[in-house]
C-alpha cells in the first residue's frame, strides 16, 4: 500500500474509516476473539542505546534499576502463571543492544526459550539486533515470533535514537523472517512525529514481504527522566484512526493494543477493537510500565462478548509474495521493492 493510498484513508470521515476497517476485519478475522499476550522483562535496565522514549536506557535517570538476566526457573514460574491466567503468547524482552552467538547471555536465553516452548504457548522474544545465525538458533530453540518495532517513519527515526539506524531495524527483521520466525513489528505514537510520519511508518510495515504477523500500536507513556518526558498524550481518536488504517493496510496481521492502554477508558478500547484490534498485552505490567489489571481486562472482554484466541505455537509463518520484486538494500538484505522505496533504504 502506498503513502498516497494511506493518506486517502486517513482523510476519510472517522465513521466511514471505521466501517471500512470493520469490513476488512470481519473478512479476515470473523471470530470474535482477542489474543492475550503477557510481556515479561527478563533483563531490565542498563541498556547502552539512547532511544528517547525508553526508561531502560543507562543514559537517563528514570529510577529503573539495572538487573541481570533472570534465571530459567524464575522465568518458567512467570510463564506458567501467565498461562494459568489465560495468556496464549508469552513475550520476553531484554534491555540490551543485541545478542551474539557464543556468549553466556545468549546461551541462557536459548535455554529459557527451550523451556518456555514446552508450555504450549506461543513464544515471542525481543532482544535487540540479530544476526543471521542468532536468528536461526532462536527459531530452532522454539521462538514463534520476534518483536522488533520500527517505531516511526524513516525520516523521523534519527530524532528518536542515534545509536542505531532505521536500516539496522530492517536488517534484524529480515534475519528473523529468513530464519522462519513470524515478525511482530509496529510503532509508537507520540514521539513528536506528525501524521505524515505515522503514515510513512505504516507504509514501510505494509510493504514488508511477507507482511508482519503482528503489528503492535503503542501510545507513548512519557517517562520522567527521558528526553520525551514532556510529550503530550496521544488523542484517542487519532490512536483509533491508526488502528483502523493498520487493519486495512495489513489485513491478516494481529493488530495489538500495546503500551498506553492505561490512558484509554473502556469505551475507547472497545472502539479500537471495533476498528480492527484483536490482540492486547495482558497482565498488570509491561516491561517497566503499568498495564490494566487482569480482572479489568477480563470484565471488559466479557462485556464485549469477546473470547481469548487459542495459542498456536506451530502457526504457519507468512510466506513472501514472490510476485513482488525483491531488491537488495545497501547491506545486502533482500526486501520488497516497495519497502525500499517507502523507507529510502539502499537507494
Amino acid at each position: 500500500m502506498t503513502y498516497a493510498e494511506l493518506q486517502r484513508l486517513y482523510q476519510l470521515p472517522f465513521f466511514e474509516l471505521l466501517q471500512n476497517a470493520r469490513a476488512v476485519h470481519e473478512e479476515h478475522w470473523p471470530e470474535n476473539e482477542v489474543q492475550l499476550c503477557t510481556l515479561l522483562s527478563i533483563k531490565t535496565g542498563g541498556c547502552s542505546e539512547d532511544c528517547g522514549y525508553c526508561a531502560q536506557s543507562a543514559r537517563y535517570s528514570t529510577g529503573v534499576q539495572s538487573e541481570k538476566l533472570m534465571d530459567t526457573a524464575m522465568v518458567m514460574e512467570r510463564a506458567k502463571a501467565a498461562r494459568a491466567s489465560g495468556s496464549t503468547r508469552f513475550c520476553m524482552g531484554a534491555a540490551w543492544k543485541g545478542v551474539r552467538m557464543g556468549t553466556q547471555k545468549f546461551d541462557q536465553v536459548l535455554d529459557i526459550v527451550r523451556n518456555v516452548s514446552t508450555l504450549g504457548m506461543e513464544v515471542c522474544v525481543t532482544l535487540g539486533e540479530l544476526g543471521e545465525e542468532e536468528a536461526k538458533q532462536l527459531k530452532e530453540a522454539g521462538v514463534t515470533a520476534y518483536n522488533h518495532n520500527i517505531d516511526t517513519s524513516p525520516e523521523h527515526y534519527p530524532n528518536v535514537v542515534s545509536t542505531h539506524t532505521f536500516e539496522d531495524r530492517l536488517r534484524t527483521i529480515r534475519h528473523a523472517q529468513d530464519a522462519g520466525m513470524a515478525v511482530c513489528a509496529g510503532g509508537i505514537l507520540g514521539l513528536g512525529e506528525g501524521v505524515t510520519d505515522r503514515l510513512r511508518m505504516l507504509e514501510v510495515l505494509a510493504n514488508f514481504n511477507p507482511q508482519p504477523e503482528s503489528v503492535p500500536i503503542n501510545a507513548l507513556m512519557a517517562i520522567k527522566g527521558t528526553p520525551m518526558e514532556e510529550n503530550g498524550r496521544v488523542d484517542s481518536f487519532e490512536f483509533i484512526r491508526m488502528i483502523a488504517i493498520t487493519r486495512i493496510a495489513i489485513p491478516k496481521a494481529k493488530v495489538r493494543l500495546s503500551a498506553g492502554r492505561t490512558q484509554m477508558n473502556k469505551e475507547a478500547q472497545a472502539l479500537a477493537f471495533f476498528a480492527g484490534a484483536n490482540s492486547i498485552f495482558y497482565g498488570d505490567k509491561l516491561l517497566t510500565a503499568a498495564n490494566p489489571r487482569v480482572n479489568e481486562d477480563q470484565e471488559l472482554l466479557k462485556e464485549l462478548g469477546m473470547t481469548a484466541q487459542a495459542p498456536n505455537p506451530s502457526m504457519d509463518i507468512p510466506e513472501p509474495d514472490f510476485s513482488k520484486p525483491m531488491v537488495p538494500t545497501a547491506d545486502g538484505c533482500l526486501v520488497a521493492e516497495e519497502a525500499v522505496h517507502a523507507c529510502g533504504c539502499g537507494e
